[in-house]
């Protein structure tokens, strides 16, 4: 049996999104490039507040199943909204919307070049991108075989609690710090509290990293220094010294949102981790840190300067990734689709 294209009379009656997919040292990015409505707002925290408000069944729509699954990610293009910049993008995951995503940045960058919807030649092209944490810039090379590199300069990151403690549930007291590298998250020894950060056991980190984060939550307020909206807890991050590559410096696994795994090392993740490793006097400036992720793939993350931002002392990292094209997709919306808003099963 040949199976040809969708019947022109079904494609018309159905509503329709196309999206590039891609994935940043194993952790999936579904690029959505049209089939949104208008996006309305002046800056991306307002974009971001009306899709919340008035688009959000799109977002369940793509990435929840049938068309994706419990740890999809997302990107939505937006029109950008500082001087110079290339474009905007908005984040999405199964629970809502993230303030920062250091591996969809790097896959944007990547997809964006290789496809030629931003020119790179032969010398190193700056690009700039509007995100709900801030302006970041992101740099795009090309090698001697003339294969794209990418990596990019984040928000101010900072230290924002050290040697923390809270009790929970099931399992006693866990001893955390808190990072923000572009979003906030509370940062946990897996060694010292005898936690594998192996990939057989996934079900357990999903389950405390899910705990931990309510319990912060619930004894530890955080309030951004000049945006509310920026003032949450995304996630548990666990960290490791038993690495796979003897060249890295930890593992971490990312467990956010409503219990999605990170598949790679998070790129605000290593942002926030190096912040602390600096306020800690851990690391230097410039010193370059290898971090592995559950499935063995790697960032490469320093800490570039110091930084005053409104009374914080922050660095600015530099994180870089390896990412990849998976696929170009066609969603039709059946309009008889009993399950078109999506479902998320765990």
């Amino acid at each position: 049996m040949h199976l040809n294209d969708l019947p022109a009379e079904f494609v018309e009656n159905c509503q329709r999104f196309v999206t590039i997919d891609a994935h940043t040292e194993g952790e999936p990015l579904r690029i959505i490039t049209s089939g949104y409505p208008e996006i309305k707002g002046e800056t991306i925290l307002e974009m971001r507040q009306y899709v919340t408000q008035h688009l959000d069944r799109y977002r369940t729509l793509l990435m929840h199943e049938p068309r994706g699954h419990a740890d999809m990610y997302g990107a939505l293009l937006t029109k950008p909204v500082t001087e110079g910049a290339d474009f905007g993008v908005l984040f999405l995951h199964n629970e809502g919307y993230s303030s920062m995503c250091g591996h969809g940045i790097l896959a944007l960058v990547k997809v964006a070049c290789q496809t030629g919807a931003i020119t790179l030649e032969t010398d190193e092209r700056v690009i700039k991108i509007d995100a709900p944490a801030g302006l970041i810039t992101a740099k795009a090379s090309r090698d001697s075989q003339g294969k794209i590199h990418a990596s990019f300069l984040n928000v101010d990151s900072w230290a924002e609690s050290l040697d923390c403690s809270v009790l929970v549930e099931g399992f006693g007291e866990i001893k955390y710090d808190i990072g923000f590298g572009g979003a906030y998250y509370a940062y946990v020894d897996a060694d010292a509290h005898d936690i594998s950060c192996g990939q057989e056991n996934v079900a357990q980190l999903i389950d405390m990293g899910r705990r931990i984060k309510l319990a912060v939550m619930a004894s530890h307020p955080l309030v951004h220094p000049i945006e509310e909206d920026l003032s949450f807890l995304y996630g548990t991050i666990f960290t490791s010294k038993k690495v796979t590559n003897p060249e890295a410096h930890s593992r971490h696994v990312c467990i956010f949102a409503d219990g999605e795994v990170d598949r790679s090392p998070t790129g605000t993740g290593v942002a926030g981790r190096v912040a602390l490793l600096y306020a800690k006097g851990e690391v230097e400036l410039e010193q370059a840190l290898m971090i592995e992720s559950i499935v063995d793939g790697r960032m490469i993350v320093s800490a570039t300067k110091e930084n005053s931002f409104f009374g914080k002392d922050a660095v600015i990292p530099q994180v870089s990734g390896r990412s990849y094209i998976t696929g170009r997709h066609q969603f039709v919306i059946d309009p008889d689709d009993v399950f078109q808003n999506g479902f998320m099963l765990r």
